[in-house]
């Protein structure tokens, strides 16, 4: 009875593993962007499709083949090299659209890693979630706000394909194009978040100051007067001349500790705050000045 009983249940989790790469691999699309392997993408939307911007070398006439063996052709509607994301255009909807999980990734959570790297049909590698992580520099020249890591195998081919959960939900994107050839997966929120910007505007706007800086300690007198506990904070060691520091008011030996009403403690933060609608905008930036807080209102300017 034991016996039947454990092969009951490997037998269902067998079969729940081949319904999840089913569901998860009918929007998982060929991506033939580059000269070398072809990679995969996610129909995220009926006429979009998500994939790792590493994998397309051309703008146009980009071949995409529907797991149903239909061959497409896309354009590049837009791009993000430094979360590694890219968005195609279809000339006309898909069948099938993925299924973001409704929750963030954990620790420990069973995982599958799907591609479509030939037209022979989808393939899949079981894993777990190892890490979850973030912000982290990438080698893209970007700063990624989260990243998962897995033990699933990232074959050829497997770059800006899905990673989904035990019901085919997409928990994340595979890329190997961010980390010196480490496979990481950029959570599903995070992805279709850039996916929704880089289709309405072609790109992510991020934000420049003109400032080197330095952590620093802010000790406790210092947070009471800031009204938070906020342990560090940013010393100005340079502002740049004609830069949007300069033209705001920041000077050398100011302590950034806020920008938009949130909190900035390190470098990789302030590189995160300094994107999005903030770019181009008289924005709040916090500082300490003496010792006292004060804010400034500073146009932020765009890095090109």
């Amino acid at each position: 009875m034991t016996q039947s009983n454990g092969n009951n249940i490997l037998t269902a989790l067998s079969d729940s593993m081949a319904a999840a790469v089913e569901k998860g691999g009918a929007a998982t699309v060929l991506v033939a962007g580059r000269r070398r392997i072809p990679a995969s993408g996610i129909a995220y939307a009926p006429d979009l499709i998500l994939t790792a911007d590493h994998v397309i070398e051309r703008d146009d006439d980009i071949p995409v083949v529907l797991p149903d063996g239909t061959e497409l052709v896309a354009k590049l509607a837009g791009r993000d090299p430094g979360s590694d994301l890219a968005v195609l255009r279809l000339g006309r909807a898909v069948a099938a659209v993925a299924e973001p999980a409704p929750q963030e990734a954990r620790i420990g959570q069973l995982v599958l890693a799907l591609g479509r790297p030939s037209p022979d049909g989808i393939q899949a590698s079981l894993g777990v979630i190892s890490a979850v992580g973030g912000p982290v520099r990438t080698g893209r020249g970007g700063l990624l706000e989260r990243y998962l890591r897995t033990d699933a195998v990232p074959y050829p081919g497997f770059s800006g394909g899905p990673l989904v959960d035990t019901a085919g939900r997409i928990v994340g994107l595979n890329t190997s194009g961010l980390a010196r050839g480490a496979s990481l997966a950029i959570p599903a929120s995070l992805a279709w978040q850039v996916a929704e910007t880089l289709a309405q505007h072609g790109s992510i706007r991020r934000g420049y100051l003109g400032v080197r800086s330095q952590p620093v300690a802010i000790p406790p007198a210092q947070q009471k007067a800031l009204g938070r506990d906020q342990e560090a904070g940013l010393l100005l060691v340079g502002v740049e001349d004609g830069s949007p520091a300069e033209a705001g008011g920041l000077i050398v030996g100011d302590i950034l500790t806020g920008i938009a009403d949130q909190p900035v403690n390190d470098p990789d933060e302030l590189l995160g705050r300094l994107s999005g609608e903030v770019v181009g905008r008289p924005t709040a930036v916090e500082v300490l000045r003496g010792g006292q807080p004060r804010t400034l209102m500073v146009t932020i300017g765009e890095r090109k």
